[in-house]
């Protein structure tokens, strides 16, 4: 049955009910009685089929409990329990849908950053042809602003690539000749000429959206714990129903039994458990999609962590300045935001950002303005010429740097964090160290973990070994694994799951996509999150605390605590009674 359809069915037998106690109201009570009658079987229908076809495959499952359930209330003349139980299995199975819908959705917008076209080089002409076209070998180009479509090769040029979406990282990589590139990525400046070497459904792109796909469709066939439970409570409560008629011949007695086993303590207070744990999360800002998803945080023993966006914030910063000579840093910084206000990279960004924040208003604008693509820029500023970039551009133009340069830049290197070099004709006046802030629940976030039942805390990323290091050693994680892409961070889970561990992925991006649809639970960035992160995982962080996760496991198990007691009490009541 469609969602849709089991839409129109719920509505119905809604409509049914409140009819039914309009009438009761009204003391018409046969008139009520065949409403509810009525409503038990246009909500039951559909799990009375399913019941029908699983016997015929020897398969005992909830709905031949329920179905069982509501001809046993129905003849014991219990009609609103008849029609209770089917409202709520339909309900259940309504919610469920609708999760499996939005899982769809997830892969339609993980195709919308798939390329259409593609321009390729052939004959010495620039032909454009659709991206599924392009076969291996062939010799792609790609211009600023477009959007790479093919995994393959530099062969010529070189580019400043926004490759986030792929490996996370927060900032531009710069790419030249024999350096490799992913389909999906920005090329954000530069022009290059690319050798294909995979292309269509071989592309990294396309193993992400394959790897979400086998992902999901592998989590819609986990079941669910009542599922389990009623594999073996369904056969043993229809066998004793049948020895109890046998020896008392008392058929309505019988018939009670069945009632009262079946719906009254698994159907009924099973989603009032699960739905009270769900609103509890939601009023503290945790979204939880469903109850499976509850029972499956209740297990987890590893949490693993994206870094950018997740624990940290994802916008580079100005972490340290560090100057030499005579020159301030407020003179150094000034200097280098008015150079760096042209620009768009990142960096650039944050530097002027840090100007700001220290109270700098006003800057003059370049008399002459260069980008040394991947290494810098060049700025001339009241007749000063200003040179802004790495390590190997400043040597370029002054030589080999000063040992106690490389010293400082070393330290700052070794903290994780990316070094912007600032000098004159003559000499450096100053470092500027960049780096994607930490959050600050972050540091504490570890032991809080731990301390609600966690075993392992660790870290998969596609930055760079040195900056994921340097975080994992800040935060005290268990492990730190870099430079993973999203294949990768898929094999990292699944290398735990094979030890019998169950992982928890928080992230927040596409490249986190494929780890979170893999892992026993997934848990997105609600506000720094992308709408596939956020539509692939089972838990949302609505206002991105960290420091909400601690809360999330121990509201889960408590949840799945008080669900099991609400199973197993009112089962010990009933057996005790006969």
């Amino acid at each position: 049955m469609s969602r849709k359809a089991q839409g129109i069915t719920l509505l119905i037998a809604s409509g049914l009910i409140v009819l039914s106690f309009l009438f009761r109201r009204m003391e018409v009570w046969y008139l009520g009685d065949i409403f509810m009658i009525i409503s038990a079987f246009v909500a039951g229908y559909h799990i009375f089929t399913k019941a029908l076809k699983g016997l015929r495959f020897k398969i005992i499952g909830i709905e031949l409990l329920v179905t069982i359930a509501v001809i046993g209330a129905i003849i014991i003349g219990e009609y609103w329990e008849a029609a209770a139980v089917t409202f709520l299995f339909m309900l259940g199975s309504y919610l469920e849908a609708r999760t499996l819908e939005k899982t769809r959705s997830s892969l339609e917008k993980l195709m919308e950053y798939y390329p259409s076209q593609a321009t390729v080089l052939k004959n010495g002409e620039e032909l454009v042809i659709d991206a599924d076209d392009v076969v291996e070998g062939d010799i792609v180009i790609v211009k600023p602003g477009e959007k790479i479509p093919v995994d393959g090769i530099i062969l010529k040029g070189n580019a400043s690539i926004n490759q986030s979406m792929i490996t996370g990282e927060s900032i531009p990589v710069f790419k030249q000749e024999k350096d490799d590139v992913f389909s999906g990525t920005i090329n954000e400046s530069g022009y290059m000429h690319i050798e294909a070497i995979h292309v269509g459904e071989e592309t990294t792109l396309s193993k992400i959206i394959e790897l979400v796909e086998e992902a999901q469709e592998s989590k819609a066939k986990t079941q669910m714990f009542l599922e389990k439970f009623a594999k073996y409570y369904t056969p043993l409560i229809i066998v004793l129903a049948i020895l109890l008629w046998i020896f008392t011949k008392d058929i309505r007695l019988a018939l009670t039994m069945l009632v009262i086993s079946c719906p009254g303590a698994l159907v009924i207070s099973v989603p009032i458990s699960i739905v009270a744990g769900i609103g509890h999360g939601a009023r503290n800002g945790v979204l939880i999609k469903g109850g499976e998803y509850m029972e499956k945080l209740a297990e987890i023993d590893v949490v693993a962590f994206d870094k950018t966006g997740t624990l940290t914030k994802g916008t580079p910063k100005v972490m340290n300045v560090k100057v030499f000579g005579s020159v301030s840093v407020e003179e150094l910084i000034k200097k280098v935001a008015c150079a760096e206000r042209a620009s768009e990279h990142p960096l650039a960004k944050a530097i002027v950002s840090k100007a700001r924040e220290i109270g700098i208003t006003s800057f003059v604008t370049p008399e002459n303005f260069e980008v040394v693509l991947g290494k810098g820029i060049i700025a001339t500023i009241e007749n000063e010429t200003i040179f802004v970039g790495n390590r190997t551009f400043i040597s370029e133009k002054l030589g080999s740097l000063p040992e106690h340069i490389e010293k400082e830049l070393l330290i700052e290197e070794n903290l994780g964090q990316t070094v912007v070099i600032a000098a004159s004709d003559s000499e450096v006046h100053g470092l500027i160290s960049i780096a994607d802030e930490i959050r600050e629940e972050a540091y504490t976030l570890v032991k809080a973990l731990k301390a609600s039942g966690v075993k392992k805390v660790i870290m998969i990323t596609g930055d760079n070994q040195a900056t994921a290091t340097a975080v994992g050693n800040r935060l005290g994680l268990d492990e730190v694994y870099a430079e993973k892409l999203p294949s990768d961070k898929v094999n990292v889970v699944k290398s735990f799951q094979k030890n019998g561990r169950k992982v928890a992925m928080i992230g927040d991006g596409i490249n986190d996509a494929p780890a979170l649809a893999v892992a026993d639970t997934s848990i997105a960035m609600g506000v720094a999150g992308t709408d596939v992160a956020m539509e692939t995982a089972d838990v949302i962080l609505m206002n991105d605390k960290l420091s909400q996760l601690a809360y999330l496991f121990k509201i889960s198990r408590f949840t799945m605590k008080n669900l099991k007691q609400n199973i197993f009490f009112p089962s010990l009541s009933f057996y005790c009674l006969f």
